[in-house]
C-alpha cells in the first residue's frame, strides 16, 4: 500500500495543500484562497475561518481519489508572527493581525523604553518590532480590553488549524522564534521578554519541536476534512523554515530566496549570524540543531501585483483576450527596458519595511521620473527595486558565510527576466527548482514523514527536490547595478524625514 503524506500550507493569499508519496512524488496539488483586509495604511487581518474552510476544502478535494488510511500524517506549514487570540474552548475571539500588519509601533516603543534593542536582540534573535505577535498581543491588550480578557492562548496560524484538527494548543520552535517572546538560546519562553512586555506566560501556548506529533485527527475534524480519525498531525514549522527543508537548505552552506507577497533570504547555520546593525533576525529551523537566520521585506511579490492591478490594465486585457499569463506579457515590456530602468529607482515600502529598514512609516517611491521615462521603465524599475533591497540582505550575510549561489522558490521564481535581475543585482548563480510554488508545503511534508518514522532524516529531500535551472550574472547588467546601488540607499535615507511627515498627515 502506497504511504502518503498531506502537508498544507497557509500563506497570505490562500491555502495550498499538497499530497506526496513517501518516495517525494507529487500525487497533487490543491488551494483556495481566502481575503486579507488591508486598511488604515498598514494595517492587515484575515479570517482565521477562512482558514479553516480553506484546509477543509483542499484536503475533500486531494483524499477524495485515495483511501484516507493510507495518509501517514498530516504537517502544516503557515505565515509567521502573527496574533489570533483564541478562548478556552478554542474559538477564535477576533480576525487574525497578520505579519505585515503595523499598527502596533507604540506597542514597541514601550518595551524599547526598558531594555535596549541590542539586549533584546540577544535574547530572541529579532529586533523590538511592530511586526511581531508580541507587540501584537499587547496592541489588543491595549486597544481591545474585552477580547483580551477572554484570550486563553494567542496562536500563529498552522498552529490555530492544528488546534482545529486535534484539539491540542501548541507551536514549533521556529513559530515560537517568530513571535518576539522565545529565548534561542535556551529554546523556551522568555520570562523575561513577557515580563518587559506585561504578558502572563499562560497566553503562549507550549512550544516544542516541529518533528513531534501533536495528537490526531478528532471525529469532528475527519467529518469536516474527509480524514481518517486517528490520522496523526505533526507539529509542523513556520512558512519560512519548512521553506528551507523544501529547498533542501537542511544543512549549512545553503542559502534560498523566497519570492512571494513578502520575500526573504534564508541561510542554514549551526549558531546564530548577529549583524551589529541589528537588521537580519535569527530563527529556530525545522532541521533540530540547526537555525535559520533572514532577512525579510514586506513587499515584494505584493509591489508586483501592484504594479499589475494599476498600471498594467493593457496586459491584464491583453491576457484575457489572448489567454496568455498577463506577468508573460508585463514581463515581455520589462525586457524593452534597459538595466537601470533608464535612471528611474523604485523604493519597495508600500507596506513599511522590515530588513533592511525596520521602518514601519516607510512607503514606496518612484524617485527619477523625466519626460524621458517610458512605461516600460516604471514596470523594469519595480522589479529592479524589489531586488535592489534583497540585494541589501544578500550583502549583509556575505559579511559572515559565502554565498555562491542562490535558489529561489515562490511565483515570482517564475519569469526568466526576474531572475536574471536577481543574478545580476546578486551576483551570483540563481538556481530554480523543479517545484516552485509547493517547495513550502513540501518541506512541511518532509516534517510530517520525520515526525511519522516514514523518513529517517531530512536528507531525503533530495527524492522531492532537483534544480532544472541555473541563470548566471550578465557582467555588464552588473556592473550597471553596483553603481545604482549606492544611490538607492541614498534614496531611502533621504525620504526618512518625509515618511515621518506623511504619517503625520494620516493621522
Amino acid at each position: 500500500m502506497t504511504t502518503h503524506l498531506l502537508a498544507h500550507d497557509l500563506g497570505t493569499s490562500g491555502n495550498k495543500a499538497t499530497l506526496f508519496t513517501d518516495e517525494g512524488r507529487l500525487v497533487a496539488s490543491r488551494t483556495c484562497s481566502y481575503p486579507t483586509r488591508y486598511f488604515h495604511g498598514n494595517w492587515a487581518e484575515q479570517e482565521p475561518d477562512d482558514w479553516w474552510r480553506a484546509v477543509c476544502t483542499t484536503t475533500r478535494e486531494l483524499v477524495a481519489d485515495i483511501d484516507p488510511g493510507q495518509i501517514a500524517c498530516v504537517a502544516l506549514s503557515g505565515q509567521m508572527m502573527g496574533c489570533t487570540p483564541v478562548d478556552a474552548q478554542g474559538r477564535a475571539l477576533r480576525p487574525s493581525i497578520i505579519y505585515c500588519d503595523q499598527r502596533a509601533d507604540e506597542q514597541a516603543l514601550r518595551i524599547l523604553q526598558r531594555i535596549r534593542m541590542a539586549d533584546f536582540y540577544r535574547i530572541v534573535g529579532h529586533r523590538v518590532s511592530a511586526s511581531y505577535s508580541l507587540e501584537k498581543l499587547m496592541w489588543v491588550r491595549d486597544h481591545e480590553p474585552d477580547v483580551f480578557r477572554q484570550t486563553d492562548k494567542t496562536l500563529c496560524a498552522k498552529d490555530y488549524i492544528n488546534l482545529r484538527l486535534t484539539g491540542e494548543a501548541a507551536t514549533d520552535y521556529s513559530d515560537a522564534s517568530g513571535t518576539n517572546a522565545f529565548d534561542l538560546n535556551r529554546f523556551c519562553w522568555s520570562e523575561q521578554v513577557l515580563e518587559l512586555a506585561g504578558l502572563d506566560l499562560r497566553l503562549f501556548p507550549p512550544a516544542r519541536p516541529s518533528t513531534d506529533i501533536l495528537g490526531t485527527v478528532t471525529p469532528d475534524a475527519a467529518a469536516a476534512t474527509g480524514l481518517r480519525a486517528g490520522t496523526p498531525v505533526a507539529v509542523g514549522g513556520g512558512d519560512g523554515s519548512c521553506a528551507g527543508v523544501g529547498v533542501g537548505c537542511v544543512k549549512p552552506g545553503s542559502a534560498y530566496n523566497y519570492l512571494g507577497s513578502s520575500s526573504w533570504i534564508a541561510l542554514t547555520v549551526d549558531k546564530p549570524i548577529v549583524d551589529p546593525q541589528m537588521r537580519t533576525m535569527n530563527w529556530a529551523h525545522c532541521v533540530p540543531g540547526y537555525l535559520h537566520p533572514s532577512g525579510t521585506m514586506q513587499a515584494a511579490g505584493s509591489s508586483y501585483h501592484w504594479l499589475k492591478e494599476t498600471v498594467c490594465t493593457l496586459e491584464q486585457r491583453q491576457a484575457r483576450e489572448t489567454e496568455r499569463d498577463v506577468y508573460e506579457l508585463i514581463n515581455e515590456q520589462i525586457e524593452r527596458s534597459s538595466p537601470g530602468a533608464g535612471g528611474l529607482i523604485f523604493l519597495p515600502y508600500m507596506l513599511g519595511e522590515r530588513t533592511p529598514r525596520w521602518n514601519p512609516k516607510a512607503k514606496g517611491a518612484f524617485i527619477g521620473l523625466s519626460l524621458a521615462t517610458r512605461r516600460e521603465d516604471l514596470l523594469r524599475a519595480v522589479l529592479e527595486g524589489i531586488t535592489m533591497n534583497l540585494g541589501i540582505i544578500v550583502n549583509i550575510f556575505r559579511q559572515h558565510v559565502p554565498i555562491e549561489a542562490v535558489t529561489v522558490i515562490g511565483g515570482g521564481a517564475k519569469g526568466a527576466v526576474w531572475r536574471q535581475i536577481l543574478a545580476d543585482v546578486y551576483g551570483c548563480p540563481i538556481q530554480k527548482l523543479n517545484y516552485l510554488e509547493e517547495a513550502t508545503s513540501m518541506g512541511a511534508a518532509v516534517v510530517g514523514g520525520v515526525a511519522a518514522g516514514v523518513f529517517d532524516s531530512f536528507d531525503v529531500i533530495d527524492r522531492f527536490v532537483r534544480v532544472d535551472d541555473v541563470v548566471s550574472p550578465n557582467r555588464a547588467n552588473q556592473a550597471v547595478y553596483q553603481r545604482i546601488m549606492p544611490v538607492f540607499d541614498r534614496c531611502y535615507d533621504a525620504l526618512v524625514g518625509v515618511y515621518e511627515d506623511l504619517a503625520g498627515l494620516l493621522e
